[in-house]
């Protein structure tokens, strides 16, 4: 693909997805003020470079984006157009990530690897993925098109197409039968975790009232 037309995908992606780029300096502001922007602008340089099998120079790259931006993007991930990062600081992507077009990261969202072994040990993302702020994605596992993760959710096994997960680990909350035709950035709007845990606990209480009381009927003598 055009790394070009890639780029403006990217940079378009800002003016898509985030309303406060959407004012009459709004290109200025994301080519001057967006460390989400310069990260992902300097990731396609570095990736550009790492296919050409140049070595050293866009891992320094990659470390010195680190540094002024917050965001750290292995050059070997491979990544699609229309690559959204907001506000970016303290999100990290692992070398064997790959990932389709319109993803959405916020910020401190890490796409990382599990152990030591060697080859594909980083997650694989469809298309308009949403992952929310905090969330840890790990493991050579397969994240469907238009799958939400919710803030703070730790996933680690693969989750299949048009689903909603959160939690720590991240279980499936939401499926949903038809495709979604554009990137949902509600990612707040999530089912709660904590509440359906909640009412969990006490349908498995009932579960053991009515166990203890079906025990204490079996062992109380019969009256002749």
């Amino acid at each position: 693909m055009n790394p070009f037309y890639t780029i403006y995908r990217d940079f378009k992606a800002y003016f898509e997805r985030d309303p406060a780029a959407q004012t009459p300096l709004g290109v200025l502001e994301v080519i001057l003020l967006y460390s989400g922007f310069h990260a992902v602008f300097w990731y396609r340089i570095n990736h550009f470079l790492h296919r050409l099998r140049i070595p050293f120079i866009p891992r320094l790259m990659s470390q010195l984006v680190r540094f002024f931006t917050g965001v750290e993007i292995h050059p070997g991930a491979s990544i699609g157009p229309g690559f959204f990062i907001d506000h970016g600081m303290g999100v990290v992507i692992g070398e064997t990530t790959e990932a389709g077009e319109n993803i959405t990261l916020y910020q401190g969202v890490t796409l990382g690897g599990t152990g030591t072994a060697r080859g594909k040990r980083h997650p694989t993302l469809g298309s308009n993925v949403v992952v929310g702020a905090g969330a840890k994605v790990l493991g050579n596992i397969k994240i469907g098109n238009n799958v939400k993760i919710g803030a703070g959710s730790v996933v680690v096994h693969s989750v299949p197409d048009n689903c909603t997960v959160v939690g720590v680990p991240a279980v499936i909350v939401r499926k949903e039968g038809s495709r979604v035709s554009k990137v949902n950035l509600d990612h707040g709007d999530l089912p709660d975790p904590v509440k359906a845990l909640k009412n969990r606990i006490r349908f498995l209480q009932k579960e053991i009232d009515s166990l203890e009381e079906h025990v204490r009927n079996q062992q109380e003598p019969k009256k002749s």
